[in-house]
């Protein structure tokens, strides 16, 4: 048998073959991409994370509405959203706290059954056991941006509906 030592390959000459490295070119351009696309999205991001003005007002009644909702059915009977236009609070005892409205928000409007309440000192809409609620539209403005919100329950389903006119 005849035995002859392995010797190693030399490289071939020519253009070094590509290893599965990436080259600094790449590497740089994705650094870039994930530079650009984080300028552009944390603003955003942290619009939606400080909510201020009407779109906390707007988030705090819809949430006020659905914890009222969800308690009429939970408990059994029926429950109030207690709305108190002068002063500007609205709550839900025992499931909302009471919640100022922010500073350059007011109210516009509120009915509740087809009866204009917004000059009363205390309005309550009530949610019943059977998940449905009164008829009831309340309108908010900003002062600082001249917009309106209108916040609508469906008598039906006691759902919340919301339209914004910017």
């Amino acid at each position: 048998m005849n035995a002859t030592p392995s010797t190693p390959r030399s490289p071939l000459p020519g253009p070094a073959r590509r290893t599965g490295a990436f080259t600094l070119i790449e590497i740089l351009v994705v650094v870039g991409i994930i530079g650009l696309t984080l300028t552009m999205g944390v603003p955003a991001f942290v619009r939606a994370l400080h909510k201020e003005g009407m779109r906390k007002a707007e988030s705090d009644l819809l949430e006020a509405c659905q914890k009222a909702r969800g308690a009429a059915i939970i408990n059994g009977r029926s429950q109030d959203l207690i709305i108190k236009p002068m002063e500007r609070t609205f709550e839900v005892p025992g499931a909302f706290s009471t919640t100022t409205l922010p500073e350059g928000v007011s109210i516009g409007g509120i009915t509740v059954n087809d009866w204009p309440r917004d000059q009363d000192d205390v309005v309550a809409v009530r949610f019943f056991f059977k998940g449905t609620s009164d008829d009831f539209k309340i309108i908010i403005n900003s002062d600082r941006d001249g917009s309106q919100c209108l916040i609508t329950l469906d008598p039906v389903t006691a759902l919340a509906d919301i339209e914004t006119s910017r």
